[in-house]
């Protein structure tokens, strides 16, 4: 099979990320960089590959199969409008958009045009989220009930003085931390129809948040809570529990998701499974079966950008897509929202494409 030819604009922490992968596949290959900043002129010999300085430039010299955009949020929207408009089809990092309405209007180009469109949540294709999505979905667990999640760990005084744009409105741990935690449970639990949220900045005193309690309704039934923090030493969060970031230090013995049925739970990462073994059985007064769910971990930035090959040669649909994506982001601003006015938020499904919040 001749290897999937693909670019990657962006060549930041995300990007080299992507082109680390990209150079290992067995089934793509890395066919430009494109970013103007003069630091991807090493990137680019490193991976000897050419260099373009704009999206314009690599399509007037080559043309790949597909493009991954790891650029700047504020570029999500034009560029992937730019690589539609060109027939290209795309990865698109998280979020999808800066705001809600720009992620609109790329989903009614994306819905008009039939483009191949795969949204960078790449914990959706964890082979620890399948496993924990393969359990829900066979029933062990009973009806589902509740969801008790976590992302709490605590960011450097460096994390902050090396970007002051991480005090400052625009920023804070629902922007930048809770869009992944909003898709894993969604991929869980289902669609979220209402959200609450009480947030404070108490501890470092910016005016952005650093803690938040949220609670969650689902389409379901099924309710959730959701501890977030940026300032709480505690390694409950996904990076310090799912060993697929080595960046981080990592505790097996932690997790982050708690699923709850009337049956049983499973805790995740550590896939620790009780369950009644039967229905007569199910009291606060008996005893579990306790037992752990078998998984392999792996690495899911190179399932993302397999699957992204797959996507491009037509043998597979997006598993997160722009309406996905969409979604995702609409979600976390609501709970931002939520947050700032105490008040209720309701995610009302009003069509096919696209979902509507409003307060009560």
């Amino acid at each position: 099979m001749t290897p999937t030819r693909i670019a990657i604009a962006g060549a930041g922490i995300i990007g080299q990320a992507h082109m680390a992968v990209a150079l290992r596949s067995p089934s793509c290959t890395l066919s430009a960089i494109v970013d103007p900043s003069p630091a991807a002129v090493a990137v680019a010999k490193a991976a000897n590959v050419p260099l373009f300085t704009s999206l314009d430039d690599m399509l007037a010299a080559q043309r790949p199969d597909g493009v991954l955009l790891a650029t700047p949020n504020h570029l999500h929207v034009p560029q992937a409008l730019q690589c539609i408009e060109a027939g290209l089809p795309i990865l698109l990092e998280k979020p999808i958009a800066t705001t809600v309405a720009q992620g609109e209007q790329l989903l009614k180009v994306v819905n008009a045009t039939g483009a191949r469109v795969l949204i960078g949540h790449h914990r959706a294709h964890s082979p620890i989220m399948r496993k924990a999505k393969e359990v829900v979905d066979s029933g062990q667990l009973g009806q589902l009930v509740a969801v008790m999640g976590s992302a709490t760990f605590f960011k450097p005084d460096d994390y902050f003085d090396s970007a002051p744009w991480r005090r400052e409105l625009g920023a804070g741990p629902i922007l930048i931390n809770m869009i992944h935690e909003v898709h894993n449970l969604r991929m869980l639990c289902g669609d979220i129809v209402a959200v609450q949220a009480f947030a404070s900045h108490a501890t470092r005193g910016f005016v952005v948040e650093d803690s938040v309690a949220i609670n969650l309704r689902f389409a379901s039934g099924v309710l959730g809570t959701f501890m977030l923090s940026d300032t709480a030493a505690c390694a409950r969060s996904w990076e310090q529990t799912s060993q697929e970031n080595k960046a981080y230090a990592s505790y097996s013995d932690e997790d982050c998701y708690v699923i709850t049925g009337t049956n049983g739970s499973l805790s995740v990462p550590t896939m620790r499974l009780k369950t009644y073994p039967r229905p007569e059985d199910r009291s606060w007064w008996k005893e579990f079966e306790v037992g752990t769910v078998g998984m392999v971990r792996d690495d899911p930035l190179t399932h993302q950008l397999e699957h992204f090959c797959a996507v491009i040669r037509g043998e597979a649909e997006p598993l997160v897509s722009a309406r996905d994506g969409l979604e995702n982001l609409r979600i976390t601003e609501a709970i931002a929202n939520a947050a700032k006015t105490g008040q209720t938020i309701h995610l009302s499904q009003l069509g096919s494409e696209h979902v509507a919040a409003r307060v009560v």
